[in-house]
């Protein structure tokens, strides 16, 4: 199992998880959906307390992720497998994105 904080604006609002058998949950932190200023990560992630699950990384992190030759040669420099979404997402994703969503990885 791979885990990682997501944060939007700067704020922590969410746990990403990859699970072993490759299955993917977000859950927004209780406490970040009792502020006031709580937004959805997406339009497809509206607020909620439950866990989203799903059997693909959530559209909203993995738009984040690069493409084709940028991709091969991102996988090839990071040592990443280029099917490995997630792992991408933590190599690449915790500073300097384009979108207001941020990942720091959590260890396990």
């Amino acid at each position: 199992m791979r885990q990682c904080e997501i944060y939007l604006h700067g704020i922590r609002c969410g746990i990403l998880t990859e699970s072993d058998s490759r299955e993917f949950s977000f859950i927004y932190d209780r406490a970040y959906l009792l502020g006031e200023d709580a937004q959805p990560v997406s339009l497809t992630l509206p607020l909620q307390s439950e866990p989203y699950t799903s059997p693909h990384l959530f559209p909203a992190f993995a738009n984040m992720l690069s493409e084709g030759e940028n991709r091969m040669v991102q996988s090839q420099l990071l040592r990443i497998d280029p099917e490995d979404d997630f792992g991408i997402l933590l190599a690449t994703c915790q500073t300097d994105t384009i979108g207001a969503i941020t990942v720091r990885p959590i260890e396990i």
